[in-house]
């Protein structure tokens, strides 16, 4: 029997989804508070556990005849008021996964970030033999995730089988509004500036497929980067305004404009008690050139990564 945590969120229901396509069965975790995804709604196959992860003695019901697990629940924010959830949700969260998936002898796949990975490296692609750094700029996000992420390496040494991988930024047709779906919805309202940064952008169907394929193979104590390919942001709107037929952001924003922007976000936020709809962290991330390789995965595995232009053309058209 295999486990999912987080699997009313975005990556989780795409990976119960494709499971039970293949005829798998499937004990899917979700909190008191989440609904169930229409995807996933009326599935035979998926058998749902209420649980929190940071809810030790509920957590060890839902491994009851568990072979395998996969971890993908976990916290997203870049507001410092939720540091503490961070910390809670992605560290503390996963040791308890890593601590019963020791007990009960089950294999474990987790599901990192490529903000474990670390900051660019002078004339060098990001890989999995990057670490991260300690930065005091560095948010919290990347902060919980790698030390997530140890948790996991600390497990391995205690004779955890697992397989860890680095998603670069997720998107996908099903993703609405939200995540990574927030960008689309700001080019879609007429977003003017972009920056001079780069990151490496994934379709969140391609690192389902990655994942069930490691999953089911006999690697262990690896990780593995998950990107598609590396986009600048200029380019990367420009792909999203052109899936919406408007015209593509083409100003470039300088650091101090973003500086008055997230400063201006964090009093209207005071206001409506909504989160910022920009951060500090967020502002100053969006500069950063990071550029990643996907070769350790594509070798491994023989894979071939969705194009990226199909990919935001398919979310275009599921957000028009």
């Amino acid at each position: 029997m295999i486990l999912v945590t987080g699997a009313t969120g975005f990556l989780g229901t795409e990976l119960v989804r494709q499971l039970t396509n293949q005829n798998m069965a499937v004990r899917a975790i979700k909190r008191n508070s989440s609904s169930i995804p229409a995807l996933l709604k009326n599935n035979p196959l998926v058998t749902w556990h209420t649980a929190d992860i940071n809810d030790t003695e509920n957590l060890a019901d839902a491994f009851e005849g568990i072979t395998k697990v996969y971890h993908c629940a976990a916290t997203v924010s870049f507001a410092p008021k939720d540091k503490a959830k961070l910390l809670k949700i992605n560290i503390e969260g996963t040791a308890n996964i890593v601590n019963l998936c020791l007990e009960n002898n089950v294999r474990l796949l987790h599901v990192s970030s490529i903000a474990a990975l670390g900051y660019p490296k002078k004339d060098e692609l990001i890989s999995e033999k990057h670490f991260w750094d300690y930065d005091p700029k560095a948010h919290n996000y990347a902060i919980s995730k790698y030390q997530g992420e140890m948790e996991v390496w600390r497990g391995i040494a205690e004779g955890l089988d697992a397989v860890i991988v680095n998603p670069a930024v997720i998107i996908g047709k099903n993703a609405g509004f939200n995540g990574s779906g927030a960008i689309f919805k700001l080019v879609k309202e007429g977003l003017k500036f972009y920056t001079n940064g780069a990151t490496g952008i994934v379709d969140v169907e391609d690192v389902a497929k990655c994942m069930i394929l490691l999953m089911e193979s006999q690697i262990t104590a690896e990780r593995y980067t998950l990107s598609a390919d590396n986009l600048h942001y200029k380019d990367f709107f420009a792909q999203i305004a052109k899936g919406f037929h408007i015209k593509a952001p083409g100003i470039a924003a300088k650091p101090w404009m973003l500086g008055i922007a997230w400063r201006a976000a964090k009093l209207v936020s005071l206001f409506t008690r909504k989160p910022a709809a920009l951060t500090k962290e967020t502002a100053r991330s969006s500069f950063n050139l990071s550029y990643y390789t996907n070769q350790k995965i594509i070798n491994t595995l023989n894979f071939k990564f969705k194009p990226l232009d199909q990919s935001i053309a398919e979310v275009c058209n599921a957000l028009k």
